[in-house]
């Protein structure tokens, strides 16, 4: 069962204007850097006005803004700049492991998830959103325009939990549009059935159509467990229950384990061109998710 969880719980009253705080600094901060406009196979552009010039003689006369002249009394040609249309696919899981025992996991996600769909709006692209557990389905039509944001908000916000996670059957179900270009982001813990599964649905998603990045939320505690002596361990996803007996040396090797997972994870995806990224979920939110958008892509770059 989903723990309840209010729209002030996920997100303040404060976190649009952070958002939009964030998409300032992210501007600036390539400006500094000196980037240039990362180049992609996207074909669909729009025009968006950017400034006035005196008009010359040469210039095409239809160039000209008739209505400043009218004003004025001098000629200007309006300047456009062309800018890039992406299709953003956010693709969210809603498993048991995402919320349960830790809940902080599922109000991280979620957070990455509202940015990413804010920045894609503001800019003008077009914004689809998926949750993912058993199978992979689309939660709200493509949406385009920044207005539509607590769209997006309202419909995460009443997202329920649950259930076992198949990486492979969701990858496979998942068919981005081959329509427009796009940057594809999966949200999750990437914990499967069994170890090597999130592996093996990598090669699932090789096949997508567009730029691909994998962004793991993982609680510290998952990490380096705090375990000590008898305890009783229940699978969340699956309800299964085992009694161990566990040592420091046990704790030792299961976080040598889970660090030979997620390289294992990472190397897969790097081998395939997949961005892979991984963030706790006690940390900062606004730095995580710059430093995920500074890592490049055409949504950071558009």
């Amino acid at each position: 069962m989903t723990t309840s969880l209010t729209r002030e719980d996920l997100f303040d009253a404060h976190f649009l204007d952070r958002l939009r705080t964030l998409a300032l600094r992210l501007r600036k901060r390539r400006q500094l850097m000196r980037r240039g406009m990362q180049s992609s196979p996207a074909t669909g552009h729009t025009r968006e006005f950017k400034d006035y010039r005196h008009y010359t003689p040469k210039e095409d006369f239809r160039a000209i803004d008739w209505r400043l002249y009218a004003r004025l009394d001098k000629l200007f040609v309006r300047l456009y700049e062309e800018v890039q249309e992406l299709h953003i696919h956010i693709v969210v899981d809603t498993s048991a492991s995402m919320e349960k025992p830790f809940i902080e996991k599922r109000r991280q996600s979620l957070r990455f998830a509202v940015a990413l769909a804010y920045l894609g709006l503001s800019g003008q692209h077009r914004v689809s959103l998926y949750s993912m557990s058993d199978t992979t389905r689309q939660e709200l039509p493509p949406l385009r325009g920044q207005g539509n944001i607590e769209k997006v908000i309202t419909a995460v916000t009443k997202w329920a939990y649950g259930g076992v996670t198949d990486l492979e059957k969701c990858f496979t179900d998942f068919r981005p549009t081959r329509q427009r270009y796009g940057s594809i982001f999966v949200i999750s813990d990437f914990f499967g059935r069994e170890v090597g599964s999130a592996v093996e649905a990598v090669k699932r998603a090789a096949g997508w159509s567009g730029e691909t990045h994998f962004v793991q939320v993982i609680h510290p505690w998952e990490q380096r467990p705090e375990l000590d002596g008898e305890v009783e361990l229940a699978d969340v996803e699956t309800g299964e229950r085992r009694r161990f007996w566990i040592t420091k040396r046990e704790v030792k090797l299961y976080a040598e384990m889970f660090d030979a997972f997620a390289e294992n994870l990472s190397s897969a995806c790097a081998g395939r061109q997949i961005d892979f990224y991984t963030c706790r979920s006690d940390e900062p939110f606004e730095d995580r998710f710059l430093d995920l958008l500074m890592r490049g892509g055409s949504l950071a770059s558009a």
